[in-house]
């Protein structure tokens, strides 16, 4: 037969019961607690919960990283305008909460299927998977959608996507980002021809990825116009970038610092986010467009 407890003892178990009780609480709190102030602004690392908080938080307004695979010299890594594109953006949206669409790299580089690892798809395939895609983005919250572009080849693509929207109604807007390093400012640059994995671009790739660059490999190839084409100015050719620069290099990534990358890189991320904050705050562009849908269904009407 177990001995009664004196008052001591039973005092003792009291208390040791009362803290398990409010152990066991703590915890069950912790565990249904709502999830952290900061969130991921990566689309693909949020749950779905997250992701409806996150579209509230972006205030519908998301990024679209637009990079490429092409050969960049030969220091740099095929993913260059890929990986400094999403460096640039990821950083931003941290400065300016949005949700940014995992990698894309679906665009314009037929003048680099010469080189080894180039990914060029169809002209029809590029618009058909970006239409799809932004109207995937809409249909998922992102009535505004901000197309980063990395890529100088699509520097013609995107503006084209983005008057394409008008052919026929879309519930949202697709805006167009294409200035990657400032005018002006900064280090004053060594190099004339700056342009594919030239000074600036192997300078911004020493602050995303300083582990990708390989500047002993720089002047191994030579990035210099090769002016092996004469026409008239204002005559454009498809051919015009391999027959000056046949190696995929335009530039010399030799002469790249770290002070230039740091600068142009820190340049690009708080314009993304003055642009994101600018985006959010319109509430022109998809009336203007509405508008413009509704007119363009009886043009007798519109007033001459």
């Amino acid at each position: 037969m177990t001995p009664p407890m004196d008052r001591t003892s039973y005092c003792v178990s009291a208390i040791l019961l009362l803290c398990g009780v409010l152990c066991g609480a703590r915890a069950t709190l912790a565990q249904t607690s709502s999830p952290p102030a900061k969130f991921s602004v990566h689309w693909e690392e949020l749950t779905g919960a997250d992701f409806v908080e996150g579209i509230h938080r972006s205030q519908g307004t998301c990024l679209l990283p637009f990079g490429i695979i092409e050969k960049h010299g030969p220091h740099l890594p095929l993913g260059t305008d890929l990986l400094d594109v999403r460096y640039a953006s990821l950083h931003a949206a941290e400065k300016e909460y949005t949700v940014v669409f995992p990698e894309y790299y679906f665009g314009q580089i037929f003048e680099a299927r010469h080189e080894p690892g180039t990914m060029a798809y169809s002209r029809e395939l590029q618009l058909a998977l970006l239409q799809e895609t932004t109207d995937e983005m809409a249909r998922n919250g992102c009535k505004k959608v901000l197309i980063v572009n990395g890529h100088g080849g699509n520097s013609s693509l995107l503006p084209y996507f983005a008057q394409s929207q008008l052919a026929k109604p879309h519930d949202y807007v697709v805006y167009i980002f294409n200035q990657s390093a400032p005018a002006s400012g900064g280090p004053q640059k060594k190099t004339s021809v700056d342009q594919h994995a030239g000074e600036s671009e192997t300078s911004k790739m020493m602050i995303s990825h300083p582990e990708l660059v390989h500047p002993d490999r720089a002047t191994s190839e030579s990035g210099a116009d090769q002016h092996r084409e004469n026409l008239p100015d204002g005559v454009y050719t498809g051919i015009w970038w391999y027959a000056r620069f046949p190696d995929h290099y335009a530039g010399d990534g030799a002469a790249a610092t770290h002070e230039l990358g740091e600068f142009q890189m820190n340049w690009w991320i708080d314009s993304i986010a003055k642009t994101v904050a600018a985006i959010k705050a319109d509430d022109v562009s998809l009336k203007l467009q509405n508008e413009f849908y509704e007119k363009s269904t009886h043009p007798l009407d519109t007033k001459q």
